[in-house]
């Protein structure tokens, strides 16, 4: 007899026991769907978990209530009650990303459009909170975070090790021409640098 063994959806084939290949029987539990009282509840939780934007607890709330018009209800509830609100939310979450973890100005937007803030709000809290900082600085105690226990000169004048840490910069959220600033004073041929810049220039026009 074959052997199997069971599994909390299904059950498999042990096919490491014996080469015939039997097919995977996969049984899938669709979710329930809510009304108006436990889809607050569900919101309550994810609340609690962790802070969410509207949007982004609306898009969670629209796969799990029976009712599509209780969602807006919900949300209206919660932003009464306090428990929702877009600015706060996004002013605490750019300040986190400023603070914690150091990034460019331009992943912390990135990040909050992606969380489904509003674009406009995005941007002007974005701006607010990079108003009085320095680029250059914080790119200097970036490298110096993620490059720890490097000798900076060194590792910087290979240029697979420059190009990385550029790519890496642009990736954090940070300018092209800043990033270069930074990384000359390290670069044993700083014109290639240059030569990166203008490539990511044109990769970037022609994704437009």
């Amino acid at each position: 007899m074959r052997p199997f063994f069971f599994g909390i959806r299904g059950y498999f084939y042990n096919s490491s026991l014996q080469s015939a290949s039997v097919p995977t029987v996969v049984t899938l539990r669709k979710a329930k769907l809510l009304p108006s009282d436990e889809l607050l509840n569900l919101a309550l939780r994810a609340l609690g978990s962790r802070a969410h934007s509207t949007g982004e607890l609306k898009e969670k709330l629209r796969k799990r209530a029976a009712r599509q018009e209780d969602v807006d209800a919900v949300l209206a509830k919660l932003k009464q009650a306090g428990y929702l609100d877009d600015r706060r939310f996004a002013e605490h979450y750019a300040s986190a990303r400023l603070e914690n973890e150091g990034f460019g100005k331009m992943r912390v937007l990135r990040d909050l459009r992606q969380r489904r803030v509003a674009g406009n709000l995005a941007e002007q809290v974005t701006e607010r909170a990079y108003k009085d900082t320095d680029e250059v600085r914080l790119i200097e105690d970036f490298l110096k975070r993620k490059y720890r226990g490097k000798q900076l000169g060194p590792f910087l004048a290979e240029e697979k090790n420059l190009a990385a840490a550029f790519r890496r910069l642009r990736y954090a959220g940070f300018s092209a021409g800043a990033s270069i600033r930074v990384l000359k004073r390290y670069a044993r041929q700083p014109e290639a640098l240059d030569a990166l810049e203008s490539d990511q220039a044109e990769s970037q026009g022609e994704e437009s």
